[in-house]
Parts: C-alpha cells; sequence; structure tokens
C-alpha cells in the first residue's frame, strides 16, 4: 500500500526533512553574519544574534555632568540630568558610584557620594545630586548603570566601511584587487579547459586514455603540497609576487576539476550531431566553437560558480603569491583579518566587512544556480 499513486513514502519525508534541515543549517550563519552587521557594538556584546529583536540587558559607565552646571536650591547645591540621551527608550534595573559594585543600588534610592552629598537615580537615567556645599573638581560623578535596552539596529557599520575615511579606502582597494583576481582566474581556466575537454571526448590521439586518468589523479593532490614548489618556480622565471602569479596558480589548481567536469559532460552530447557537422565539413574548431560550447553552457556555469567563490573566498594562495609590502593587492578576506587584528573587538565592523564581502559571490551563485546541478550531473547517466 506504500506504493499507491498520489501517496508518498516515509523515506520521501526523511529525505525533505533532511534537505530541509541543511538548508537551515547552511543559512544559519549567514542570517546571524546579516543580523549583526545591523547591530551596534553594545547590542553584540550583551548576546548572540538571535537575541536581536528582544531587550538586552547592558553595562553602562556614564559621567553626571561637570560641577559648573551646578545650582542653588533650597540651600542646597544640585545637579540634575540625564544618563542618557534624550529619545533613548532605556530602562534602569540597578546602578552604583563604584566599579567594584555596579549594582549596588535599585532604582530612586539614595546613595552617599565619598566627596560629600548624594545621587538619586531614576528608571529613566534621570538624576539628581544634593550637597550642602558647592561640588568640586573638573569632571563629573561616574555612574555605573545596568539597564534594559530595546532592540537597535544601524546603518552606522555600512556607512564607517563604505564611506568613512581609511576604512572604506582600505575596503574598495580590496573590493578591486578582489575582482581583478577573480575575474582573470575564472575565465582562464574555462577556456583552457574547454579546449582541453573538447580534445579528450571527440578527437582520437595516441595516450588519451592515460591523459584522462592523469588529469583525474591530479584531483587527489593535496593544494598545500604544491605552493612552496609553485612560488620557487615564479621566483625563479621572474613572476614573483603579483596578479600573474596568481593567476597562474589558481588557473593551475581549477584546471583538473574543469577538465574532468567538462569532458564529463562533452562526452554525453549527441554523437549524431558530431558525425553530421563533419560530415558537412566542419572542422574540429568550427564543431567546438559552434556546436560544443552552446551545448556545454550548463557544465561551463556549473565550474564557473566554483571557480568563482573558490577564488573569491580564497586567503591562502592570495597570502603566498598576492601579497606585497604595500597592501595595494591585498584581497578582502585578507583585509577582514588584518580588520580583526588591528581593530580588536569591533565586531560590527567585522560582521558588516564579512557580509559585504560574500554579497557578490551570494548574487553570482543566485544568477547561475539553475546550472549547477545540471553541470553537475553531466556524464552520470545515459
Amino acid at each position: 500500500m506504500d506504493n499507491i499513486a498520489g501517496s508518498k513514502s516515509t523515506l520521501t519525508w526523511v529525505v525533505h526533512i533532511s534537505v530541509a534541515f541543511l538548508v537551515i543549517l547552511w543559512l544559519f550563519p549567514t542570517v546571524g553574519l546579516f543580523v549583526s552587521s545591523f547591530r551596534t557594538t553594545d547590542q553584540i556584546v550583551t548576546g548572540g544574534w538571535w537575541k536581536a529583536l528582544f531587550p538586552s540587558e547592558q553595562n553602562y559607565t556614564i559621567r553626571a555632568a561637570s560641577p559648573e552646571t551646578q545650582f542653588a536650591e533650597g540651600g542646597l547645591f544640585v545637579i540634575e540630568g540625564k544618563l542618557f540621551d534624550e529619545g533613548r527608550d532605556v530602562e534602569v534595573q540597578v546602578w552604583g558610584i563604584s566599579s567594584r559594585a555596579i549594582d549596588a543600588y535599585k532604582v530612586g534610592e539614595t546613595a552617599e557620594l565619598r566627596n560629600g552629598g548624594t545621587i538619586t537615580v531614576q528608571a529613566d537615567g534621570a538624576y539628581r545630586m544634593e550637597n550642602s556645599v558647592e561640588f568640586t573638581g573638573t569632571r563629573g560623578q561616574r555612574v555605573f548603570v545596568t539597564a534594559l535596552s530595546p532592540p537597535e539596529f544601524t546603518l552606522d557599520n555600512y556607512d564607517t566601511l563604505l564611506f568613512s575615511g581609511n576604512a572604506s579606502e582600505s575596503m574598495s582597494t580590496a573590493f578591486i584587487s578582489t575582482l581583478t583576481v577573480v575575474i582573470p582566474a575564472t575565465i582562464i581556466p574555462i577556456l583552457i579547459a574547454a579546449f582541453a575537454a573538447y580534445a579528450l571526448a571527440w578527437m582520437d590521439f595516441p595516450g588519451r586514455a592515460l591523459l584522462i586518468a592523469f588529469v583525474v589523479g591530479l584531483l587527489v593532490v593535496p593544494l598545500q603540497l604544491a605552493l612552496i614548489p609553485l612560488l620557487k618556480l615564479h621566483l625563479g622565471i621572474g613572476i614573483g609576487k603579483g596578479y600573474l602569479g596568481v593567476w597562474l596558480a589558481h588557473t593551475g589548481f581549477g584546471l583538473p576539476l574543469a577538465i574532468y567536469l567538462l569532458r564529463n559532460y562533452m562526452v554525453g552530447l549527441p554523437k549524431d550531431i558530431i558525425e553530421n557537422a563533419r560530415v558537412d565539413g566542419a572542422t574540429d574548431f568550427q564543431i567546438f566553437v559552434k556546436l560544443i560550447l552552446p551545448l556545454s553552457f550548463p557544465a561551463l556555469a556549473s565550474f564557473a560558480i566554483f571557480q568563482f567563490l573558490w577564488t573569491w573566498n580564497d586567503l591562502l594562495v592570495a597570502k603566498v603569491f598576492l601579497i606585497d609590502a604595500t597592501g595595494q593587492t591585498t584581497v578582502m578576506t585578507n583585509r577582514i583579518v588584518e580588520m580583526l587584528g588591528t581593530r580588536g573587538g569591533n565586531w560590527e565592523i567585522l560582521a558588516t566587512a564579512a557580509f559585504v564581502s560574500i554579497a557578490v559571490p551570494l548574487g553570482v551563485f543566485f544568477a547561475l544556480q539553475k546550472y549547477l546541478v545540471r553541470g553537475l550531473l553531466a556524464g552520470s547517466v545515459k
């Protein structure tokens, strides 16, 4: 009865649930990065991004107004004000006047100041300081406040990163540098692999089977194993560290997968079309350009997605073959690492920079994702 038309087996439901779980699992860090990019530093420190829509308890260290603002009232000297700016919907929970006891007093209670006088803090952050003699000093009293803050989102992080001073200049330079690396490093291996795949799929020559086996064998060679020998080769022939070197490195590391993927797709194309074209007098180059390339677009797009994502998110190859002393050729992944080292705890800027860096790969993936599965399944069935 499980196979009755219109009913789904238990295994089908298990597959659907598993796929949904994996999708949610993959989306989890991306959504977290997106939400964190709009949060303030205080909001990020108080809790994870999943708490962004709920009020959060935060600790503040705020100075009251200076003694210059005091005024006489009923024989007392008074300083009044608010700990928070107007318009901020903050509710004070507890407060204190010493860093060792930041929760010593509740809202509405009065604390004795060490230099004489008292201070009272209300729930909305309003305070009143009183003293029988004048307050002295140049700075106001420090007040430690634990307050309940509403959810807060801001575009300041993006403004700082994209439009403000050195941060915007460094990220724009890194963005241009990354595009300079990624575009040639994606196009060059596709061009070379397309010619090689056509030759391995449709041209008969001695040693073709060995070449195919050699290409498959290169797929399992670890990238890290070739970094140092390849860098020595680049330095030996005068390429050094620059765009040409990183283009060649990405091309070499991407070619085995590209040739294997495109060859599997091309060998599955209808043989009659190729033979009819040859009977009509078409050369191999004409067949390749006018028939094979248009029919192989799904496989080409599939590899383009992989190569683009890999080169855009790459840090290791760029560190070895590209980084120079001036930093003008620094890619975005390395720039984010540098921001982590120089900015320390500014996680809101780091989250914004990371999300900006993945925006372009996400756009490329969604634009070409319909070809991804078709390209991956190339050659799997006849």
